[in-house]
């Protein structure tokens, strides 16, 4: 079997680290640690909760633990990291911490591309028993579609930017929740051929 093609990327979740808005939806402090260490064994031998090896509850605002991620992927043969990127319209993000100093330190220096998880956030998924909304995704057309464009790209710029021939990488979650997704692309590759 060849699998010589093969690029294995790591989807890279930033909420292993405390933000304001998880501070009022869920209580000072909350990560997703929080979550971990609540699991609870179902079956006997079910090891929950699982205890983190190497790195313990680590907090991604440090540089050092960033660094360890990396070094670990390229020990594993992980060839780069897809950091979860949240836009959330009218220039709305979240989690955005720790990606951004990757990108402005330069370290690790390791390979990165973005994958927007474009949707709603609804607290049901963590626990709470009712569906409000806790911050909604919105698309509010082409100047928000522009806005998005020049926030990303210093990151489509960045040497360690996975390319595939010669383009940026760049996943998008739901994308049949966008609109009009036609429109987003090709408003995307339109700003992209200016820069040419």
């Amino acid at each position: 079997m060849n699998v010589g093609n093969i690029r294995a990327i790591a989807f890279y979740l930033p909420q292993y680290h405390p933000i304001p808005e998880n501070d009022i939806w869920w209580g000072k402090g909350f990560t997703e640690w929080t979550n971990v260490s609540k699991a609870k064994k179902y079956f006997p031998g079910h090891y929950q909760p699982r205890i983190p090896a190497d790195l313990g509850y680590y907090d991604l605002r440090v540089a050092e633990t960033r660094q360890a991620q990396a070094d670990m992927a390229k020990k594993h043969a992980i060839e780069g990291f897809a950091y979860w990127h949240y836009w959330f319209g009218n220039g709305k993000q979240l989690l955005e911490r720790p990606f951004k100093e990757v990108l402005k330190s330069g370290e690790p220096n390791f390979p990165f591309c973005l994958s927007w998880a474009n949707e709603t956030w609804k607290g049901f998924h963590h626990g709470l028993t009712n569906r409000n909304v806790l911050i909604e995704q919105l698309y509010p057309g082409a100047e928000d579609i522009e806005k998005h464009f020049y926030e990303v790209l210093p990151a489509f710029l960045d040497k360690r930017y996975i390319t595939v021939q010669g383009k940026p990488l760049f996943t998008i979650l739901q994308p049949l929740l966008i609109p009009d997704a036609k429109t987003f692309i090709e408003q995307w590759q339109n700003l992209a051929i200016k820069m040419d």
